[in-house]
């Protein structure tokens, strides 16, 4: 019996068809309720997409060339790039829409729908808005595989390039950063991008146009906001997508532009870390912090909107966005994005984002996502499957120090990227409280009076040339106060500078540095704040009667925090940075792959900064700011892979994958191992070693990745016959992709395919794992080393071999349980070849089991 699956996840608003017009002429004549439940909906159909057409015809053409003319029925196609204004590919998408909307017509006869989407480069179907009946008759068809209700998503630097050691390594390798990236284009799916900022200029700070990338073929939309001339030769596409939150009624094109231009800031700031040109100034505040570039600054941005500032993203704008980029011809692609919540059903993986992913991986596209930044629990990852490269977030070595000196000679950090106090003078300090205008009726009717919103409660001649101490309490981080109107407030009253404690109640937020143009910090923990209202509150002078302030006591000195330091011990894995082990199912099964693949720098990040953005209150009107978050790690590795795409053309996107993973790093900076905070309350006393579950394979090492020796290459019939292996998927798979795992010669568990790690969820007694290295570099002999998980006996074979340029090994690893245990434990797999590669293989395995025999 045939199975239709329709899965219903993430949260989402719900209309029903008598608030809509009419769009497509269609009267309701079957007495559809009024109020009926409405939503969109993804519809896939059994027909394979434009992709896998022109690839079996690639398949069809080479059995001619080979001598086999028996199941030739097509001529020639190129596979990727064509032309949109080549007569094939416009008759083709016009066809599939076509039959897109005979289908809706046959199915639905005389009822209201809208169409939002076709779909037809990477998977063939649609994105439509109906109510659950109209749901259920669609499911009904013979030409629908799968529907699927529209769910949400949510979006997850001027010196992490030296951290890295790109100036002197990977630059210099490939002829330094006026070439590095050059000819790859970077697509990014996000919330747009400001073309105005000179991060995007069609000529980088040495006047060098860039080359035009031939291979593709995107086009940008002029709109008002995003005028003709707003592309160029570094911008070389611009598109959005919004038909799934417009159907909604949710989209506000006041405040989300109707266009590709960026209303948030958070696409402007990472398309400049991964491409952004090299050498452009970052002035925050009228203060240089230096000058900014993005890991591949010679890189082309192809940019496709479908997250706004107001509400987020909906799925089926960005499967939207990603089938366009596929066809656009992008070589790599950037996802800051992450879904609500984690997808139901028979496993994590089968979801239109993770399905249109893959096919884009079998177009040749290197796909890479932030891996959310829900953690620090276990199986908080919220990127899932093994064709896509994870990347979680972690710190680098440059710390923007502030403190406060107190009167009793009691230093307190803190931060703020704020001036100094006059040196050698200690100036009063008064509380906001304190200073009110009217105390006890304003304390009485404004109990956040402290926070320094209001500049009319205040009494300027108690301020005036004093600190302000006010209070950062939970509505900063709500957005309903900020710091910018706090400072506003303190120079009106004529304040020297502020001093913000923290509220015992705000924790688990990590504070930025924030821009301050006068004296001030921010007392992030709320232990120092305590220890700073103890000696303010110790030296105020009471009248004996009256009890009123007589005398304000405290004095202070604020040291400023513009300048960096780069002594800190990293990397270390944030705390919000998502965390294995990678959960198949939402049952919390765990998944024999390993998520995150990597991280890289996501802690404190300087990036270009929209001129409209809103997302940081702080940075408004800026044209740069300091974010953190695994959105702000993954286009660190997008610009990786553009230089080792640039270098090695041929590269599959899991050679891309082994390269960056085999040659990561394992220590820090002090040669120690890395650190992984474990707790949102004071993190940084929360620290235990990293695991493969925090960190993948390692920190991101971008000199060595582009010379990794041994590669270890996953092919899409791989993927396939890892999701038949999947118990009950059979049917799942057949619905996404058209094909019938009872026909495939084998399948196989997640540990068997041939990634750069290796991860059993579960060894019973003895498992045998291989992997099959392919050497890129030159003749080199190899010697293994190893360290076994702890309760596991770990083989492998052979222990020591040669390698000829080009030739393909096997590797053996032979994992036997010593003891019962449910406690994950972690090993690695050493490789050293006498040329100088070394490669580095993660092993995880979490339940053992010894059964009597």
């Amino acid at each position: 019996m045939r199975r239709v699956l329709m899965v219903n996840f993430g949260f989402l608003l719900l209309f029903c068809f008598g608030f809509l017009s009419n769009t497509l002429g269609q009267d309701t004549t079957d007495g559809t309720d009024a109020n009926c439940t409405t939503a969109v909906y993804i519809v896939t159909l059994r027909q394979a997409p434009t992709l896998h057409i022109f690839q079996q015809e690639e398949e069809e053409l080479k059995r001619v060339r080979d001598g086999d003319t028996s199941k030739f029925t097509r001529p020639k196609l190129q596979p990727r790039n064509i032309s949109s204004k080549s007569r094939y590919w416009r008759s083709r998408r016009s066809a599939v829409a076509q039959a897109h909307d005979s289908l809706l017509r046959n199915a639905l006869k005389g009822e209201k729908y809208i169409k939002l989407y076709s779909f037809h480069y990477l998977i063939n179907g649609f994105a439509v808005f109906v109510s659950s009946q109209q749901a259920e008759k669609l499911s009904r068809r013979r030409e629908v595989a799968n529907i699927v209700m529209d769910f949400s998503v949510r979006t997850a630097t001027t010196y992490t390039p030296q951290f890295m050691g790109l100036p002197k390594g990977a630059w210099v390798k490939e002829g330094g950063y006026e070439t590095a990236g050059e000819g790859i284009v970077i697509g990014f799916i996000d919330t747009g991008i400001d073309p105005t900022h000179p991060s995007f200029n069609g000529t980088d700070t040495s006047q060098r146009q860039y080359p035009i990338p031939n291979h593709f073929s995107g086009v940008c939309e002029v709109t008002p906001d995003f005028p003709s001339g707003s592309c160029n030769r570094k911008l070389v596409g611009a598109r959005h997508f919004a038909q799934s939150a417009i159907t909604r009624g949710i989209f506000n094109s006041s405040e989300d532009y109707a266009s590709p231009f960026d209303g948030d800031g958070h696409g402007t700031h990472t398309a400049s870390i991964a491409a952004g040109n090299h050498g452009v100034s970052a002035i925050v505040s009228g203060h240089n912090f230096g000058s900014a570039s993005g890991i591949a600054p010679r890189a082309h941005i192809s940019v496709y909107k479908a997250l706004y500032k107001s509400f987020g993203g909906f799925a089926a704008d960005v499967v939207a966005a990603i089938d366009q980029a596929a066809q656009d011809g992008v070589d790599i692609l950037s996802l800051s994005i992450t879904p609500n919540r984690r997808p139901p059903g028979v496993a994590t993986f089968f979801n239109p984002l993770d399905m249109a992913m893959l096919s884009a991986v079998k177009a040749g596209i290197f796909v890479v996502q932030a891996a959310g930044n829900t953690g620090p629990s276990p199986k908080s990852m919220s990127s899932f499957s093994p064709w896509i490269f994870t990347v979680g977030a972690s710190t680098h070595d440059r710390v923007y120090s502030n403190s406060v000196t107190l009167g009793n000679n009691v230093t307190i950090l803190g931060v703020g990227l704020a001036l100094p106090t006059d040196e050698g003078k200690m100036y009063t300090m008064i509380s906001a409280v304190d200073a009110l205008k009217n105390k006890s009726s304003v304390a009485d009717t404004d109990m956040y009076a402290g926070e320094c919103q209001e500049y009319g409660s205040f009494e300027k001649d108690l301020v005036s040339g004093n600190l302000l101490i006010c209070s950062y309490s939970i509505r900063f981080v709500l957005g309903l106060s900020t710091i910018k109107q706090a400072l506003a407030v303190a120079k009106n009253l004529s304040a020297k500078g502020v001093v913000f404690y923290m509220d015992p109640y705000v924790l688990g937020f990590q504070i930025n540095p924030t821009p301050m143009d006068v004296p001030g910090i921010i007392i992030p923990s709320p232990e120092d704040s305590k220890v700073l209202l103890k000696y303010y509150n110790s030296t105020l002078e009471r009248d004996g009667t009256t009890k009123e302030i007589v005398r304000f006591g405290a004095v202070a000195a604020i040291t400023g925090g513009q300048n960096a330091n780069f002594s800190n011990r990293a990397p270390k894995i944030m705390y919000y940075s998502a965390r294995g082990p990678d959960p198949e199912d939402s049952l919390f099964n765990d998944a024999d792959v390993l998520k995150p693949n990597l991280v890289a720098p996501g802690n404190s990040i300087w990036g270009a900064w929209s001129s409209a953005a809103t997302d940081s209150a702080e940075f408004q009107g800026e044209s740069f700011a300091m974010m953190s978050g695994t959105s702000m790690a993954a286009p660190h590795v997008a610009g990786v892979a553009a230089l080792i795409k640039q270098k090695f053309r041929k590269f599959s996107p899991s050679a891309i994958a082994s390269a960056l993973s085999t040659t990561s790093v394992l220590l820090d900076n002090k040669g120690e191992e890395i650190m992984a905070q474990r707790a949102y309350a004071n993190p940084d006393q929360n620290l235990s070693p990293a695991t493969p579950f925090d960190m993948g394979n390692g920190f991101v090492n971008a000199t060595a990745a582009l010379d990794p020796g041994l590669i270890f290459d996953t092919s899409f019939e791989d993927y396939m016959s890892f999701l038949c292996g999947i118990n009950g998927s059979a049917p799942v798979v057949f619905n996404y992709t058209g094909k019938n795992c009872l026909l495939s010669n084998a399948t196989i568990s997640g540990s068997d395919l041939n990634l750069p790690s290796i991860t059993v969820s579960r060894l019973n007694n003895t498992r045998t794992v291989q992997r099959i290295m392919t050497n890129i570099a030159g003749n080199e002999t190899y010697s293994v080393g190893l360290i076994p998980p702890i309760g596991v006996l770990m083989k492998v074979s052979p222990t020591q071999f040669s390698i000829s340029s080009g030739e393909a090994k096997l590797l053996s690893v032979i994992l036997t349980a010593k003891k019962n245990n449910s406690i994950a434990s972690f090993g690695r797999i050493n490789l050293f070849g006498n040329m100088g590669h070394t490669v580095q293989i993660p092993v995880s395995v979490i339940v053992k089991v010894v059964s009597k025999r």
